[in-house]
């Protein structure tokens, strides 16, 4: 049955005029997106193929690239690029907000975004949030890139980004491919390297993020800073 068919405090559409955005379901969000469905699927069925194709997780979608996208029937180029823009506009609305306020102010707005940027990478990557004097970012830099299970970093080139950004404050992030969100003893060790490395010049280490998938886990909360 089309959408057009169901009564209307059913319709997606209909039901955030009436309830507001965040009443509806992931997939009655991506039905509205999506506008129709294809033969013997309406666009609420099909949103909930394409949510199931990365089991539910909306980072794994928001960062699937377009082949995989129009991997399901009824997602073609054109509505798969759509789609990708509307996730970029998503990272940069928070991207923006973070220039715009106190970082520390929204932890739970950086931890999407991080999880947006790093969760679903195969590789590991290390990044540095740069932030000025009232925790306002200045600059997001992946620093290194490494192998699916280590990196290397280099505190060196770190001050040395420190200062070219002429940065206050900093909040580190890395993801962990294999999925576990734990800091090891290693990444526990680089912190503190890194913490006492860049104190001789007045950058304070704020945070430091693990991300696997959906889970960001923060040095801060662990009392590991």
């Amino acid at each position: 049955m089309a959408i057009t068919d169901w009564p209307d405090n059913e319709r997606p559409r209909e039901r955030l005029l009436q309830l507001g955005v965040a009443a509806l379901s992931n997939a009655e969000l991506l039905a509205i997106f999506l506008r129709v469905g294809v033969r013997g699927k309406s666009a609420v069925d099909l949103a909930r193929e394409l949510l199931n194709q990365f089991e539910g997780d909306l980072a794994r979608l928001a960062a699937a690239p377009l082949n995989e996208l129009t991997k399901l029937s009824g997602i073609g180029p054109a509505k798969a690029s759509q789609l990708a823009a509307i996730l970029e506009l998503a990272r940069r609305a928070l991207s923006g907000a973070m220039v715009q306020r106190d970082v520390l102010g929204s932890p739970e707005s950086v931890r999407q975004w991080l999880r947006l940027k790093l969760g679903t990478l195969p590789h590991e990557v290390f990044a540095a949030l740069w932030l000025d004097a009232q925790n306002r970012l200045i600059a997001y830099e992946e620093l290194f890139r490494g192998t699916l299970t280590q990196t290397s970093v280099y505190p060196r080139e770190i001050v040395k980004h420190a200062l070219a950004c002429n940065a206050a404050g900093v909040l580190f992030a890395h993801n962990h491919p294999s999925g576990v969100a734990e800091p090891s003893r290693a990444d526990e060790t680089l912190t503190q390297s890194l913490k006492q490395a860049l104190a001789l010049i007045d950058v304070k280490v704020l945070d430091h993020f693990i991300i696997a998938g959906n889970t960001a886990v923060s040095f801060a909360e662990r009392g590991l800073l």
